[in-house]
């Protein structure tokens, strides 16, 4: 793994926002938050120390932005689901298209890579991903900055759309990526709340005053109820997925079964992810096949890898490892980084297809979250390719640097 340190590259945070978006640079590549952690980091910034204070500022900065941001809610879409209900989560499949040999457009066609702009007009996907980013970082800054107001903005936001009864969606996805002229929804569809850690780590962080008792008992109760469905539904089969719809199906059942108290099956979950995804979806060479077959090979890998270090982070919680599982052929997490890292400077040998990844940087903050746990020189030169922290990333509020 070792790439040579290029000069002159942008800072890592940078880029990554700059080209790849909120998704990975926002949240310290999303990971669930590392709680005793937190306490610590919270602890030095009421002893204002100045090696935190950057980031705090920007994290305050972040927070204080979003005060006037929603509340979001599904009845606020213009489309009515087929049930009739504005209470139904609805999308559509993103790489669906009109089909050009019928008058209609129907059925439509799938082209793997464009994504249709049609799907902004059903907007509840993209403000359930605003939702869970939004309330993780009001939540976060609440916390660690005491500052009642951020957090009372978090609870606003998870009441809204999971609480009070004139705007909370009904916990199920049966509308979820539906193909015009072909189905309502599809298991796949449940992709689109795979952020749902980021709620209930949201929740978890809230403190009594914003997030009073009855109304995270009823969060609760949201999440039991999904989670029923998810697991015991017509759209469970999304866990049959051999690819990142697998990875992040097991996120949610294990984020949400943590949160409502269901750590038995959180635990069967995590367990069962040694053979059922790091076995299954990683080959000895470190590649995804499933992902590099993709249209952009580079941004699914990124993906799917993403989704595996969420799962084992939260598999942590429940006291599995999976970041040190390794199969005897060598499958294992650090050996998909491994197969990364050396396109972390360019993309041009990528040997698979990149129809929209032009650069790297999708992958940035994923490399640096993770180090920690993979102590070694290799890992510390793709870092070195990346590029040291700036002072401002919200990553050193999160989890501890390589040491």
């Amino acid at each position: 793994m070792n790439v040579p340190c290029r000069p002159g590259r942008a800072p890592l945070a940078a880029l990554a926002v700059l080209l790849c978006g909120p998704t990975l640079a926002a949240q310290g590549a999303e990971l669930p938050v590392d709680f005793p952690f937190l306490q610590g980091v919270r602890a030095r910034l009421a002893e204002a120390d100045p090696a935190l204070a950057v980031a705090a500022g920007k994290l305050r900065a972040d927070a204080t932005a979003l005060l006037d941001h929603g509340p979001y809610s599904v009845v606020d879409k213009e489309q009515v689901p087929p049930s009739g209900d504005k209470h139904d989560f609805m999308s559509v499949g993103p790489y669906w298209w009109p089909n050009p040999d019928t008058e209609s457009g129907l059925p439509y066609v799938r082209r793997d890579g464009e994504a249709n702009p049609e799907r902004r007009k059903l907007p509840d996907a993209s403000r359930w991903s605003t939702l869970c980013a939004e309330a993780h970082t009001l939540a976060l800054a609440g916390f660690l900055l005491d500052e009642p107001r951020f957090s009372a903005r978090a609870a606003l936001l998870l009441r809204t759309w999971f609480v009070a009864p004139k705007t909370r969606m009904n916990p199920h996805l049966r509308y979820g990526q539906a193909i015009p002229g072909r189905v309502d929804g599809r298991d796949i569809g449940l992709i689109d709340t795979r952020r749902i850690h980021l709620v209930t780590d949201a929740a978890r962080l809230l403190d009594e005053t914003a997030w009073p008792a009855a109304e995270r008992d009823a969060l609760q109760t949201w999440c039991s109820d999904y989670l029923r469905w998810m697991t015991e539904g017509p759209f469970r089969t999304e866990g049959d997925k051999k690819n990142n719809h697998g990875t992040w199906y097991d996120v949610q059942v294990v984020a949400l079964a943590s949160f409502v108290g269901r750590h038995d099956l959180a635990k069967q979950v995590a367990e069962r992810a040694r053979q059922r995804r790091i076995a299954a979806h990683i080959a000895p060479t470190g590649e995804q096949p499933a992902e590099t077959a993709r249209a952009d090979g580079w941004a699914y890998s990124v993906m799917n890898l993403q989704g595996l270090c969420v799962l084992a982070a939260l598999a942590e919680r429940e006291g599995i490892d999976l970041w040190s599982f390794r199969t005897e052929d060598g499958r294992c997490l650090a050996k998909a980084f491994a197969y990364l890292q050396p396109h972390l400077a360019s993309l041009d040998a990528w040997p698979h297809g990149k129809r929209n990844s032009k650069s790297p940087a999708r992958a940035f903050e994923l490399f640096a979250a993770v180090a920690p746990h993979f102590p070694d020189d290799s890992f510390a030169a793709a870092l070195a390719t990346i590029g040291p922290r700036p002072p401002d990333d919200r990553l050193l509020l999160l989890r501890p640097a390589q040491k």
